[in-house]
């Protein structure tokens, strides 16, 4: 089993930056409504054009900010993971969010 997960690594190794970002992605579009249930609760009390600047702030730096300060975050986190099993772990990650997709009826 190790020749195949040092052979999947060595495969996905030149795209762990873009799969990190990927995942990220993912992540925020899985779980970006519970964000924005939230946002929403907080902000109900104030007037409509506040709550409209601050949803368009939240959405256009708050999520571009998560996504691009978040993603080197995510890669630094799978270094921890010995190389020989990187590849796997990031394969398992994108599975793991599928089923998590499946789970909450996105797909």
């Amino acid at each position: 089993m190790s020749a195949y997960t040092i052979h999947i690594s060595h495969i996905l190794a030149e795209y762990f930056d873009e799969m990190s970002l990927m995942l990220l992605a993912t992540l925020l579009v899985v779980y970006g409504d519970i964000i924005n249930k939230h946002i929403k609760r907080t902000l109900s009390p104030y007037h409509f054009v506040i709550r409209c600047a601050l949803f368009v702030v939240l959405c256009a730096f708050g999520y571009g900010a998560l996504t691009v300060y978040g993603a080197p975050f995510l890669h630094h986190l799978f270094n921890y993971i010995a190389y020989e099993y990187r590849g796997l772990a990031f394969v398992v990650a994108f599975f793991a969010l599928g089923l998590a997709a499946e789970r909450r009826r996105y797909i």
